[in-house]
C-alpha cells in the first residue's frame, strides 16, 4: 500500500520485534522442559559435553536434549537442586519477559505505522473530496462521504494492521512452536497436523459471507449518516412541516437495517473464536489421549517433553485464533478499502490539462462562443453566445430553469461546456488552471456561505494575508461594518453555525465583503438579492454596487429592480437569448422583458 511507504522503517522494527517475539515465545515455552524432568527426576545423568560438529546436530533432537542434560547434571552435581531450580526459573522468567517485552514493542512501533495511515489517508481523501467536480456531489449523499472518511478508513487500518499479524507475528510463532514440536516427537506431531485441515475448513465455512454483510453494514451506515446530515440541514423546514414522524421513521428504518446487517455480521465473527477454540480443545484432547498414552504405556516419551509438548501445541492454538479473526478482519477491510479507493480512484473531468497556462490578469473580455451544455440528457444551454467587455457589467434575467445559474457555473468552471467554449482575453478557460481561472473570480451565490468561525476568519477566505485595516475597509465597502463594529466582540465575533446568528441582509453583505477583500477583476453574482427583505436588499444592492465599481460583473437576477443600470440585460428563454439590451430599450419593445418587468410591478 502506497500509504504504508513513509512509514516503513515502523514496519520493519515491527517485524524484526515480532520475529523476536516468535522465537522467545517457543524458547519460553522449551525451557519449562527440563524444569519438569528436575521436579520428577527425569534428567539423565550425562558427564560429558555433547559436541555440536555438523549443522545439522543443531536440528537434532538427540544432540540438543543431550546438551540439556549435561548441562543440568552438571548443575546439580556443582550447585545443588536448590540452586538449579532457582536458576531454571530465573530462565523462564527472563524467557517470558524478553517474549512480552517484543510483543510490547511490535504493537509500540506498528501504533506509529497504523495511525500514519489513518492520518494520511483521510487528508487524501479531503483533498480528493475538494478536487473532485461539484457533479460528484449531486451523485453522491454527502452523509456516505463522511462514512467513508470516518468509519471506513477506520476499517481500513484496522485490517491493515491485521495483515501484518496475519503475515509476521503469529505465522512465525506458529512455525517456531512446530519446530520445537518436531524436535520434541515427530511421531506426535504428524498425529496433530492430521485436524487442522479439517479445523481450517470449518473456520473458512464460517467466513465466507462475511464480506457481504460488512458491505452492507458500511452501505447502511452512510445512509443513515446522510439522513442525520439532511436532517441538521433542513431542522425549520423539518419542524415548520411537523415532518419529525415522518423523518424519525425515516432514519429508524435505517438503522433497524444497520441494526440487522450488524447483528448477521457480529454473529458470524463471534462464531470464529468459540469454533477455533472449541476445535482447538479437541485436539488437545486426543493429543492428551494419544501422547499418554507414549509416556505411560509405550515409554517412548518423557513426562516432561510431554508437558512440553503440549504447551506448544496449545500455544499455536492463540496465534491460529488471531490468523483466522484477521482473515475476517482482512475480508471486513476489503470491503471498506473498495468504498475509500472509489473515491480515491475517481477521475475528474475538470482536470487541469497537460499543459494548462497560469493566467494572471484579465485586459480584454470574457467571451461565450456557441455554448451548450446538460446535465443528463435536455440541454440546459444551446448555442448561447455572448460578449462581455472589460469593465461591462452584464445581467442575465430570465425565469426559473431558463439557464441563468448555468452560466455562472461554466464560467467559474464548477462544470464543462458540452460543446462550444468560453474564452478570457481569446483563451479557452479549459486551457488555464483552474486555480488561475478562479483566481480572477470573486464569486456571491443566493445562499451567504458562511463557516462556523469569526466574522474575521470568514472574510479572510478571500484574502489570507489581509490585516484588520484591510478587512474592516472591506466591510465597509459591503455595506457591513455598520453592523459589525456594534458586536460584543466586532470582527472577532463568532457568527455560529452557517453565519446562523446573523440576519440573511447581514450574512449576505459578509458574503460581499469576502468577495471584496479578494479584489478579483471580474464578479460573478447568482440572484445575491432574491432571498432578501426590501430593506436587506436595499442595504446589499448598496454594497453591490460599491463592489462593482471599475470591474466587470455576470450578475444573475430575479428581482429585475437591481439590474435597471447593467450595460447589457440578456432574457434567456430554454436556454436560448430571445432578447438584449438596455433597460429602457428592452422596455421600449414591449417584449419578454417588460412582461418580466411588469410581473414583478416595476414601472
Amino acid at each position: 500500500m502506497v500509504f504504508a511507504l513513509p512509514y516503513k522503517r515502523y514496519a520493519f522494527l515491527n517485524i524484526t520485534a515480532n520475529i523476536f517475539y516468535a522465537l522467545f515465545s517457543t524458547l519460553a515455552m522449551v525451557s519449562i522442559m527440563p524444569m519438569i524432568s528436575i521436579l520428577f527426576d527425569e534428567t539423565k545423568n550425562i558427564t560429558t559435553k555433547p559436541s555440536f560438529q555438523n549443522f545439522s546436530d543443531y536440528f537434532s533432537k538427540d544432540k540438543i536434549s543431550n546438551y540439556f542434560d549435561f548441562f543440568v547434571s552438571n548443575k546439580l552435581d556443582t550447585e545443588g537442586p536448590s540452586a538449579t531450580l532457582s536458576f531454571m526459573v530465573v530462565i523462564i522468567i527472563s524467557l517470558f519477559l524478553l517474549k512480552n517485552l517484543f510483543n510490547y514493542l511490535g504493537l509500540y512501533f506498528i501504533t506509529y505505522l497504523r495511525n500514519g495511515i489513518l492520518k494520511d489517508l483521510r487528508n487524501e481523501i479531503y483533498k480528493k473530496t475538494l478536487s473532485l467536480p461539484i457533479s460528484f456531489f449531486s451523485e453522491k449523499r454527502k452523509g456516505d462521504i463522511i462514512a467513508r472518511i470516518s468509519g471506513d478508513v477506520n476499517e481500513v487500518q484496522t485490517s491493515f494492521l491485521s495483515i501484518l499479524q496475519l503475515i509476521v507475528k503469529e505465522p512465525l510463532t506458529i512455525v517456531f512452536a512446530i519446530v520445537a514440536m518436531f524436535l520434541t516427537s515427530v511421531k506426535l506431531t504428524v498425529f496433530v497436523f492430521l485436524f487442522i485441515p479439517i479445523s481450517g475448513f470449518i473456520i473458512s465455512a464460517i467466513g465466507k459471507k462475511l464480506k457481504k454483510h460488512s458491505e452492507n453494514v458500511q452501505k447502511e451506515q452512510g445512509l443513515f449518516l446522510s439522513t442525520l446530515e439532511e436532517t441538521l440541514s433542513a431542522l425549520k423546514v423539518i419542524k415548520g412541516f411537523n415532518a419529525e414522524q415522518r423523518f424519525t421513521s425515516k432514519f429508524k428504518a435505517s438503522t433497524n437495517r444497520f441494526f440487522n446487517f450488524s447483528n448477521q455480521l457480529a454473529h458470524r465473527q463471534n462464531l470464529a473464536s468459540p469454533t477455533s477454540e472449541f476445535l482447538g480443545i479437541v485436539t488437545i484432547a486426543i493429543l492428551l489421549w494419544y501422547g499418554g498414552s507414549m509416556v505411560l504405556i509405550d515409554k517412548t516419551l518423557s513426562g516432561g517433553a510431554f508437558i512440553g509438548f503440549m504447551g506448544l501445541a496449545y500455544q499455536i492454538l492463540t496465534p491460529a485464533k488471531a490468523i483466522s479473526k484477521a482473515m475476517y478482519s482482512v475480508k471486513r477491510g476489503n470491503a471498506a478499502a473498495q468504498r475509500v479507493l472509489e473515491v480515491l480512484e475517481t477521475k475528474s473531468p475538470l482536470e487541469d490539462a497537460h499543459n494548462a497556462k497560469v493566467k494572471q490578469n484579465f485586459t480584454k473580455a470574457i467571451t461565450l462562443e456557441n455554448v451548450s451544455f446538460k446535465y443528463d440528457e435536455n440541454l440546459v444551454l444551446k448555442n448561447f453566445s455572448i460578449n462581455i467587455p472589460k469593465g461591462k457589467t452584464i445581467a442575465l434575467v430570465g425565469q426559473s430553469g431558463s439557464g441563468k445559474s448555468t452560466i455562472a457555473n461554466l464560467v467559474t468552471r464548477f462544470y464543462d461546456v458540452t460543446s462550444g467554449a468560453i474564452k478570457i482575453d481569446e483563451e479557452n478557460i479549459k486551457d488555464l488552471t483552474k486555480h488561475s481561472l478562479r483566481n480572477l473570480l470573486g464569486l456571491v451565490t443566493q445562499d451567504s456561505i458562511l463557516f462556523n468561525d469569526t466574522i474575521k476568519n470568514n472574510i479572510l477566505v478571500g484574502k489570507e494575508d489581509a490585516s484588520d485595516a484591510e478587512v474592516i475597509e472591506a466591510l465597509k465597502i459591503a455595506n457591513a461594518w455598520e453592523f459589525v463594529k456594534d458586536l460584543s466582540q466586532g470582527i472577532h465575533t463568532n457568527i455560529g453555525d452557517s453565519g446562523n446568528k446573523l440576519s440573511g441582509g447581514q450574512k449576505q453583505r459578509l458574503s460581499i465583503a469576502r468577495a471584496v477583500l479578494k479584489s478579483p477583476p471580474i464578479m460573478v453574482l447568482d440572484e445575491a438579492t432574491s432571498a432578501l427583505d426590501t430593506e436587506s436588499e436595499r442595504l446589499v444592492q448598496i454594497a453591490l454596487e460599491n463592489m462593482m465599481k471599475n470591474r466587470t460583473s455576470i450578475v444573475i437576477a430575479h428581482r429585475l429592480s437591481t439590474i435597471q443600470n447593467a450595460d447589457n440585460i440578456i432574457v434567456l428563454n430554454k436556454g436560448e437569448i430571445v432578447e438584449q439590451g438596455k433597460h429602457d430599450e428592452l422596455i421600449h419593445k414591449n417584449g419578454v422583458y417588460k412582461k418580466l418587468v411588469d410581473m414583478q410591478s416595476f414601472v
